[in-house]
C-alpha cells in the first residue's frame, strides 16, 4: 500500500518540501558515484554512528542532521521522498516555510536521539529521512486524520487504487513499526544487528505529535 497523494488543498507552494526532495536525490546520486571503500567512509562522515556519539557528543552531533539526507538505497530513498511528497506539503502550509524546516529537521535529529538510546554502542551508521518524515506523518495525523488519501493497492495480479483516510494509512504505518520495534528489541535486531531503525521511526512519530502544536500546527492561518 503506497500513498499518491491527499485531497487537501495547500495554499501556498511547499518550497522547502520541495527543497528537502532535491538536496536527497542530489546527495544519494552522489553516494551511488562513490567506491564501497568511498561510500563506507562518507557514511561514517555525515551519519549517526552511534558507538561515536556516545562517545564524543560534543563533536558527533550535528551528524544527527546530516545524517537526516543519507539513504541506503534506491528504495529507502524513493518510499521517504514519496511520503514526504504526499504529507509534507500540507504541514509546510499550515506551519509555514521556516517553522516547518525547522520542525522536520528537529523530528529527524530526535528520531536519531531514539534510535541511539535503544543502540548506544553500535557501530553501524544510522541514516535516512524517515525519522523526520515519520514526525510529518504525526503533526498530519492530528491536524488531518479525516482527509481522504489516495493509496495505490496491489491485490495479488491487480492493482488499483483507493481512497483511505489519513488515520488509516498513518495508523497502519505506525503499528507496523511497533509491533516490529518491540520484536528486535527482543531478537536483538536493532541498528547494532543491522536492521531497520524502527525506534526512529516510533520516536519521530512522537516528537512530531508533540512539537506540531508548537510549531503552530492547529492555527487555521499560520502561513
Amino acid at each position: 500500500m503506497f500513498p499518491l497523494y491527499d485531497e487537501n488543498p495547500t495554499q501556498i507552494t511547499p518550497y522547502i518540501t520541495y527543497g528537502l526532495i532535491g538536496i536527497n536525490v542530489l546527495v544519494f546520486l552522489h553516494e551511488v558515484r562513490l567506491s564501497e571503500a568511498q561510500l563506507d567512509q562518507f557514511l561514517r562522515l555525515y551519519a549517526v554512528v552511534p558507538r561515536q556519539l556516545t562517545r564524543f557528543p560534543d563533536v558527533e552531533w550535528v551528524k544527527l542532521f546530516t545524517s537526516q539526507f543519507l539513504h541506503g538505497d534506491w528504495w529507502h530513498l524513493a518510499f521517504n521522498m514519496l511520503y514526504l511528497w504526499v504529507f509534507g506539503n500540507n504541514i509546510e502550509d499550515r506551519m509555514g516555510h521556516f517553522k516547518y524546516l525547522i520542525f522536520y529537521l528537529s523530528c529527524g535529529a530526535l528520531a536519531a536521539l531514539c534510535q541511539w538510546v535503544i543502540d548506544i554502542n553500535g557501530n553501524i551508521p544510522s541514516l535516512g529521512a524517515s525519522g523526520a518524515i515519520a514526525g510529518i506523518l504525526g503533526a498530519y495525523l492530528i491536524r488531518f486524520p479525516r482527509t481522504q488519501v489516495v493509496t495505490l493497492v496491489f491485490l495479488l495480479f491487480f492493482v488499483t487504487t483507493i481512497r483511505l483516510p489519513a488515520l488509516v494509512v498513518i495508523g497502519l504505518f505506525v503499528v507496523s513499526n511497533v509491533v516490529y520495534g518491540f520484536m528486535s528489541l527482543q531478537a536483538g535486531a536493532n541498528m547494532g544487528g543491522g536492521g531497520i531503525a524502527y525506534w526512529a521511526h516510533i520516536g519521530g512519530f512522537v516528537f512530531g505529535i508533540i512539537l506540531g502544536p508548537i510549531f503552530g500546527l492547529l492555527k487555521q492561518d499560520e502561513y
